[in-house]
């Protein structure tokens, strides 16, 4: 979806994904885009990761846009040099929910697509 200048567009992305492009105004309606702009990827993918919380070991509460809810235990994911670094533990459960991605991420770049956490998250129900 592509937002025009001087649209009024209803903020139904999070603050931070629309703050850089446009201006506030009272009742939470951004205004005045000074060009046409992308809005956030994660408008363009099925499934996305609206919540998240660590559990414990390398056990994750999300729940999707969709409504579905469940843990995720990515224990045997972790393989491989780019998730070397979340054998910590500590490093593991300091994860962040990445809007442009619709995901759950960790600040050294590694990340694991919604589809696959969604698919993931079905497999234990």
């Amino acid at each position: 979806m592509t937002v025009r200048a001087g649209q009024l567009v209803r903020a139904a992305l999070p603050q931070e994904a629309l703050c850089a492009m446009a201006r506030r105004v009272p009742g939470g309606v951004f205004v005045h885009l000074p060009k046409e702009v992308e809005l956030a990827r994660y408008e363009h993918i099925q499934r996305h990761v609206t919540d998240a919380r660590y559990l414990g070991d390398y056990k994750i509460w999300l729940e999707f846009n969709d409504g579905r809810k469940g843990v995720v235990d990515l224990a045997d994911d972790l393989y491989g040099e780019n998730f070397d670094v979340l054998r910590d533990r500590l490093r593991f459960a300091d994860f962040y929910l990445d809007y442009g991605l619709a995901t759950i991420a960790w600040h050294h770049g590694v990340d694991f697509a919604p589809d696959y956490l969604y698919e993931k998250l079905s497999a234990m129900h």
